[in-house]
């Protein structure tokens, strides 16, 4: 993992293919405890291309000088995403 909580990357690749891609993150919190939602893109080996744009918040400790993954929320849906924004924004009026 990483020392540095702007160096948390959930880009991953296998045999030379980057597998998640990230596009963006947005670093909510920092600290011993930090979150950060990451907008981002899967390969689909089937179709040969990336999916459409997918979006995680994941929380991680800072442990031995080292952030490690604790948990993790995949947004379903960009429908499902609108919904959070809707339900915060009414909530933060």
């Amino acid at each position: 993992m990483a020392a540095n909580v702007e160096d948390v990357t959930i880009q991953y690749e296998e045999e030379g293919v980057v597998v998640v891609k990230e596009l963006d993150k947005v670093i909510l919190s920092k600290g011993a405890w930090a979150t950060i939602i990451f907008r981002y893109q899967q390969w689909d080996a089937k179709k040969n291309e990336y999916s459409a744009d997918r979006y995680s918040i994941r929380r991680y400790r800072k442990v031995n000088g080292e952030y490690t993954q604790q948990s993790k929320f995949n947004i379903s849906s960009p429908d499902q995403a609108q919904k959070i924004v809707e339900a915060l924004s009414g909530w933060l009026r």
